[in-house]
């Protein structure tokens, strides 16, 4: 018998990367860490500011993203911005390998998560917005904003 799958509980979702980029396709990423990286992450002490991933040598790099030093850390704490490997399977970086060199896309993370008391990386292939695709999303999100408000009104009265 097969055990159901384990809730994975979102640590951060990169809300930014939704903005900028319209988002075409998605892979489940382990990442490579160090134990106090584990222990800042589960505290929520990562940014995902400018990161994004670089594929070298047939392999997926995270770079730029940042994750704070563990306030309980000794002297083998680990470095806030260092270039951290993420893992998946060889056929599945080759595919996102042609992918960003033949159409022009680029790889954004777009989710960080546990999975099984694993740390997982949702990673995303992704165009850039034009600056018009950029106000329809906004349009649409007040639009959303104010049929919200007028729900929460009218269900006080």
């Amino acid at each position: 018998m097969k055990k159901p799958a384990a809730p994975s509980a979102l640590l951060l979702e990169n809300r930014k990367a939704r903005f900028h980029y319209e988002i075409l396709d998605t892979l489940e990423c382990g990442i490579v860490l160090k134990g106090t990286e584990v222990k800042s992450l589960r505290a929520r002490q990562f940014s995902f500011n400018d990161s994004y991933i670089r594929i070298t040598k047939g392999e997926l790099f995270l770079v730029g993203f940042h994750i704070s030093p563990y306030k309980f850390g000794t002297h083998e704490n680990h470095e806030a911005e260092r270039i951290r490997k993420l893992l998946a399977h060889k056929k599945e970086i080759e595919k996102l390998s042609r992918k960003t060199t033949e159409k022009g896309l680029t790889l954004v993370p777009i989710k960080l998560y546990l999975k099984d008391s694993k740390v997982k990386v949702l990673v995303g292939i992704a165009r850039g917005k034009k600056s018009f695709d950029k106000r329809s999303s906004i349009k649409e999100r007040d639009l959303k904003t104010a049929v919200n408000r007028e729900l929460a009104a009218r269900s006080r009265r």
